[in-house]
């Protein structure tokens, strides 16, 4: 199992805690200094069964200054995410072919 992670993020230290608590055995992946690629985004996509623009923090003032309103094609939501992962949604947990974000906690429920 694994949890993309904001260290400053109080939702995803929660998710790591909780799985702490569940004695989940886990990796951290703290993709804002490790950063994402296109296939990563893509492969967690498809796990989670979304868009990319579901990924999307939308309150963010990155998306808000600079995307909000604009029409914009799959790829290129992705391509944006690589470059700002602060837009994306956390934590997402994977585990094998599926995954969640764990917003509230208790969804990471549906990977155990």
């Amino acid at each position: 199992m694994k949890i993309y992670h904001n260290t400053r993020c109080r939702k995803s230290r929660e998710g790591v805690q909780y799985l702490t608590d569940k004695k989940i055995n886990f990796e951290i992946f703290d993709y804002l200094k490790e950063g994402v690629s296109e296939d990563d985004i893509k492969s967690i996509l498809k796990k989670l069964n979304m868009f990319a623009i579901e990924l999307v923090r939308k309150n963010e003032k990155i998306w808000k200054d600079n995307f909000k309103g604009k029409e914009l094609k799959e790829e290129q939501i992705i391509s944006i995410l690589c470059k700002e992962p602060k837009l994306i949604e956390r934590p997402i947990i994977v585990h094998k072919n599926k995954a969640v974000i764990g917003r509230p906690k208790e969804n990471i429920d549906n990977l155990l």
